[in-house]
């Protein structure tokens, strides 16, 4: 799960700062520098999915990331596009999960059975 989790982030992260090569003639200095700390929270933030709180800050940051589509409306769209993966990965990643604890409690099993 923190596989796609961290790659999902780590593109949001270039996509914000291609949103920010779009911004940097119709936006402020505010909205630039707005983006710029979005761009590097949403990196630091894949580096954090190794704790349980890495999950809920990526979460909101999904929410900042559609909310850019105020400075530019393309990240409206690209924005939600990306949240839907972020929903999926974790959907996916917790699916994962569950299958390799059945397949390692299996083979536990098995270990225990034999003579």
């Amino acid at each position: 799960m923190r596989v796609m989790a961290a790659a999902v982030l780590t593109m949001e992260s270039l996509l914000m700062g291609f949103a920010l090569l779009l911004a940097k003639d119709s936006a402020s200095s505010a909205q630039l520098w707005l983006g710029i700390t979005l761009a590097i929270s949403l990196l630091m933030c894949a580096g954090l999915l190794k704790r349980k709180g890495g999950y809920l800050l990526g979460s909101i940051l999904q929410i900042f990331l559609i909310s850019y589509g105020l400075v530019i409306w393309h990240m409206y769209y690209m924005g939600g596009l990306f949240a839907l993966l972020w929903i999926t990965a974790i959907g996916l990643g917790r699916r994962g999960e569950a299958i390799k604890a059945s397949l390692i409690a299996k083979q536990q099993g098995d270990l225990k059975n034999r003579p």
